[in-house]
């Protein structure tokens, strides 16, 4: 697909590719020039979950594609249980849609996943981010099932969305930046992600598990730029997991933000923008 002029992430129509007989959905923006970036969402997320800012930001330059995962959303079929699966399922997205060579950002789960999808195919990435994101047995990643529960039940309590306490420190400053965040997720008028079920949430949970519970990766055949973005403050994906990142590939720029949790990148929009493109760019 071509696109024409510059598209904003909130007018970007959903669309659909078709992966083994499953329609899987995405949203393509910004301008045609440049390598592709695809972005991977983080769990429990769909489209409509991507940060407008973050998104129009990366997107000033150059084609961005946003993909949704399968049994998610308004994707078919069904949720997939492992992280090996959900790279198999964006590898083939990306050569129906004619990509064979892009820049991959993986943001938590996400990042998982991108991992997986450089183990499987290295050739297809020529540049790496990943944020909030650890390698399969990080340090701790075996406990987020405890932490997310946990954030669920206080926002379920105090009627909060969850996310305020999962992605977001509880300074003056997080709390601000989380407001900011939920109020950007509603931008998008029409055409909007089916949500996200309950099944989805458990069935992601187990498979992060999973991959937190396999033996510590050290190496990667990924021989490309990698850029890491991490909180200090992230209770979902410890900042241990940057430095065991960082070992697998030695010479990946760590940048790490003070006062922040796992919404690193949307705590720090204008600043994560910047970095990214200026990686992007080299």
């Amino acid at each position: 697909m071509t696109l024409e002029g510059t598209i904003r992430f909130r007018d970007a129509a959903t669309r659909t590719v078709t992966v083994d007989g499953v329609d899987i959905v995405y949203r393509e923006f910004g301008t045609a020039d440049g390598l592709p970036l695809v972005v991977l969402n983080h769990l429990a997320a769909n489209l409509d979950d991507g940060d407008p800012r973050v998104l129009d930001g990366l997107a000033g330059d150059r084609r961005v594609v946003l993909l949704g995962y399968r049994g998610v959303g308004r994707s078919g079929g069904q949720v997939r249980g492992s992280i090996e699966e959900m790279a198999g399922d964006v590898i083939s997205a990306l050569a129906a849609l004619g990509l064979h060579r892009i820049d991959l950002f993986g943001m938590s789960m996400g990042g998982m996943v991108a991992q997986e999808v450089v183990a499987q195919a290295p050739e297809l990435v020529e540049r790496l981010i990943l944020s909030s994101s650890g390698p399969a047995g990080g340090p701790h990643l075996a406990k987020m099932t405890g932490v997310m529960v946990g954030g669920i039940v206080r926002g379920a309590i105090t009627f909060t969305n969850p996310r305020t306490y999962l992605f977001f420190t509880r300074t003056a400053g997080g709390k601000k930046a989380a407001r900011a965040y939920l109020a950007r997720l509603t931008e998008r008028a029409g055409d909007r992600d089916a949500a996200v079920s309950p099944t989805v949430l458990r069935t992601q949970i187990s498979a992060v598990h999973r991959w937190g519970l396999r033996p510590l990766v050290t190496t990667s055949p990924f021989a490309g730029p990698v850029l890491l973005l991490h909180g200090q403050n992230d209770r979902v994906v410890p900042i241990a997991n940057a430095s065991a990142l960082r070992r697998i590939f030695p010479d990946a720029d760590l940048a790490v933000f003070d006062d922040s949790g796992h919404g690193v990148v949307s705590q720090n929009a204008l600043d994560v923008v910047v970095r990214a493109r200026d990686f992007l760019r080299r």
